[in-house]
C-alpha cells in the first residue's frame, strides 16, 4: 500500500483548492488528470463528477463525498474512514461490509472478485 501524495497535477490542485465545477469543466473538456493514490483528506468533494475516473488507493478522511456517483470509478485500496457518505452511489464490485469497514475504520476497500 503506497501513502497517499500530494500531487503537482494541475487538476488534482483544483480539487485540493475544492473548485469542482471547474475541474468539472476541464474533465469534460477531455483535460486529463492523475489521482491515484492522491490525498483527498478533509475536502468537500460534492458535486464531483467522477465518471471514469482512476481513484485508485485515494485517502478520502474525513472528507465530504455526498452525493458522489462512483459507480464506474476505479475506488479499488482506496480508504474512506470517517467520510460524510449519504447520497453516494459506490461501484457494485464493492459490498456494503467492504465499505462500512472502510468508513469506520479505516481500511482499504477491496473490490470482490
Amino acid at each position: 500500500m503506497r501513502p497517499p501524495e500530494i500531487k503537482d497535477d494541475p487538476m488534482y490542485q483544483l480539487l485540493r483548492e475544492e473548485k469542482i465545477e471547474e475541474f468539472n469543466q476541464r474533465r469534460a473538456g477531455g483535460e486529463a488528470c492523475d489521482l491515484q493514490h492522491a490525498d483527498l483528506r478533509g475536502l468537500d468533494l460534492r458535486g464531483l463528477e467522477a465518471k471514469s475516473l482512476n481513484m485508485m488507493g485515494c485517502y478520502f478522511r474525513q472528507a465530504d463525498i455526498r452525493g458522489i456517483n462512483f459507480s464506474s470509478t476505479n475506488l479499488e485500496q482506496a480508504s474512506i474512514c470517517c467520510a460524510k457518505i449519504s447520497g453516494a452511489y459506490f461501484p457494485l464490485a464493492l459490498t456494503a461490509d467492504e465499505i462500512a469497514l472502510s468508513q469506520q475504520h479505516g481500511t482499504c476497500m477491496r473490490y470482490k472478485k
